[in-house]
């Protein structure tokens, strides 16, 4: 969408490349954020109450050379979390990513069935950002350890059982898909696999000219904290007391806090009409299924009943 600008960072000295994990719970998001970092810096704990409850973040210069933000996120589309969790991480991770979102790892597991929640995770990135996120997304199955005990490739993977919904990310998304191992103590093997996803990483930089992703809400974030830091270094730059200043500060923060609140609130209202308008389009394709089906009950015609010749 890159409205009010498009953010022109590349590989600059000053800022980083901000790389945002989305996912479902215990598929591997905070170990693969570990893996990008080279050392443990997120819980990585699934199905466990140690799991990223917010949205974190990490920085670190690779190997390579890349100057990358990493944004570890918790399970925002999982099912049992609720629209208004959702928004108010979003808001968060966007207040997070200065400069603009630079690519988005969808981190899906080979070691269990792709599953409604993918499908969610998708769904909803799409309703808040658009399906121009698509162009940012690297599909990252982890798990690649599982793959080589049973001697598959990811293609075999793919090739069993995939979903219609993960071909048509991977289509839209240039079919950037990687495969992980997260619990490897092969340097080698370590390095090689995060030189592979930044390289696809490099691939959207380059397909965007640099450009990072940003939207409404990243701009109107972004205007909320430019105001808040001037006013406090106007504040600074007066002979108030301390005791004065201090309130103002803090009377200045509470507006920030409520107007990012109202962004959240409409992102809020807009998963919650895309939940409801989903919801009448399945309703609406059941009751039309229902009725193709009583129909042509009623209308297929009964095999003729053939005579009995007693002897």
């Amino acid at each position: 969408m890159n409205k009010g600008g498009a953010q022109q960072k590349g590989h600059s000295s000053k800022q980083a490349e901000n790389i945002v994990l989305v996912g479902r719970t215990g598929n591997g998001k905070s170990a693969t954020g570990n893996s990008l970092i080279g050392k443990k810096v997120f819980a990585s704990k699934a199905h466990a109450s140690g799991v990223t409850m917010k949205c974190q973040t990490h920085g670190v210069v690779t190997k390579d050379g890349h100057k990358i933000n990493v944004i570890d996120t918790p399970g925002l589309f999982d099912l049992s979390v609720s629209a208004e969790y959702i928004s108010k991480e979003i808001v968060r991770c966007l207040t997070l990513a200065e400069g603009g979102i630079h690519a988005v790892l969808l981190v899906l597991s080979a070691r269990t069935r792709i599953t409604q929640e993918e499908e969610n995770t998708l769904r909803n990135l799409q309703t808040l950002f658009g399906s121009q996120i698509l162009d940012y997304v690297v599909v990252v199955f982890t798990g690649g350890d599982v793959l080589e005990e049973c001697n598959e490739t990811l293609e075999d993977y793919l090739g069993r059982d995939c979903p219609t919904f993960i071909k048509e990310v991977m289509r839209m998304s240039s079919n950037r898909k990687v495969v992980i191992d997260n619990k490897t103590h092969d340097e080698g093997k370590k390095a090689e696999q995060v030189h592979k996803l930044l390289s696809l990483v490099d691939d959207i930089r380059r397909s965007k000219c640099g450009e990072a992703y940003t939207d409404d809400t990243y701009h109107m974030i972004k205007e909320e904290s430019e105001k808040l830091r001037k006013h406090h270094e106007e504040l600074e730059s007066k002979n108030y007391s301390e005791e004065c200043a201090a309130e103002m500060k803090n009377q200045s923060l509470i507006l920030y806090k409520e107007n990012l609140k109202q962004m959240s609130e409409q992102l809020e209202k807009k998963l919650k009409d895309a939940a409801e308008a989903q919801e009448k389009a399945l309703s609406k394709m059941t009751q039309e299924n229902n009725e193709l089906n009583l129909a042509l009950k009623i209308h297929i015609p009964l095999p003729p009943i053939t005579p009995c010749n007693i002897l």
